[in-house]
């Protein structure tokens, strides 16, 4: 997977203020947004954008390309 996480968004989310149960009460991300951030995987554009508004960042502060071919 080229694209990186380059934070532990749930734990940055955590810091922020918004535990797991805040973020399902709210309904701030769904929780296979949540399941695949835990798991590494790809997210859509929404929840980024959602993300970045929680945390106020831009969406290269969470994510970088990595070549996989420096691997």
């Amino acid at each position: 997977m080229p694209i990186k996480y380059k934070i532990e968004i749930i734990s940055a989310l955590k810091k922020a203020g918004y535990n797991t149960n805040t973020i399902r009460k709210e309904k701030l991300l769904s929780e296979g947004t949540l399941q695949s951030l835990r798991n590494g995987k790809y997210i859509s554009m929404d929840a980024i954008s959602k993300i970045c508004k929680l945390l106020n960042c831009q969406p290269g502060d969470i994510m970088e390309y990595v070549d996989e071919d420096e691997n």
